[in-house]
């Protein structure tokens, strides 16, 4: 009996647990290709030209490369409209809607207790409040603090789960129902993967860090093994 494929996921997470209301984007369709980027550093002291490029047996220190990964999803509603029946409620309600929205919570700060437009005006009023009472000539606004966006895992099969972050986000909307909500969709995503995390601070994203690379250090053993085989061969009797 052949296996059923296996579908791409982005799983969004807290630093110790998977939840407690989890938000999981699993690919309809999975992407036909991805680009994978690696953008390797110069040394720490040197700079980054093809004089002053520094050796491997020079001895400074080469920090580890920045790998970055760009791919497109499609999203579609027909399937489930021409299911009928309780499949296809949510999709007459709001199309491809609610795919996309959980995509796109992706990107922003955890929601604060009052709601993410609620902390924003409370945030707005006390550096205003505070400027006023100050007595000096201050800015009537100050600058927000930045948020971190929830981390997450990018799952494509079970030899790459990646602790990644959403650098880059396009959603191309292509058809809509007859209450505009889209039933067609394209989204061009870019993601960067973190740095190992700390096992401390995010156990889940250091598991997953530490698997995906023991996995590629066996790869890569076996192409060792791959080789030594061609040149025994290669050896004449």
């Amino acid at each position: 009996m052949a296996l059923m494929p296996m579908r791409g996921a982005l799983v969004e997470y807290s630093g110790q647990f998977l939840g407690p209301i989890p938000n999981i984007v699993i690919f309809q369709f999975n992407p036909e290709s991805i680009s994978r980027s690696l953008s390797i550093p110069p040394a720490a002291g040197t700079q980054n030209s093809a004089a002053n490029r520094p050796r491997r047996d020079s001895g400074s220190a080469l920090a580890p490369p920045v790998e970055t990964l760009t791919l497109s999803a499609q999203f579609s509603a027909a399937d489930d409209l021409g299911a009928g029946g309780a499949v296809s409620a949510v999709p007459r309600l709001f199309g491809i809607g609610p795919q996309l929205a959980a995509l796109e919570k992706m990107v922003y700060p955890p929601a604060a207790p009052g709601g993410l437009m609620g902390a924003a005006i409370g945030a707005a009023i006390d550096a205003v409040g505070a400027a006023l009472s100050s007595g000096t000539k201050k800015p009537a606004t100050q600058p927000m603090p930045r948020t971190p966006v929830p981390p997450l895992l990018f799952i494509w099969g079970p030899s790459r789960v990646l602790p990644v972050r959403i650098t880059s986000m396009v959603i191309n909307e292509k058809h809509y129902d007859a209450l505009l909500n889209p039933i067609e969709a394209e989204v061009q995503l870019g993601l960067a993967l973190l740095p190992a995390p700390s096992a401390k601070a995010d156990p889940i994203g250091h598991g997953a860090y530490v698997y995906s690379q023991m996995v590629k250090d066996t790869q890569a053993s076996l192409n060792l093994a791959k080789v030594i085989e061609f040149a025994v061969d290669l050896v004449p009797l």
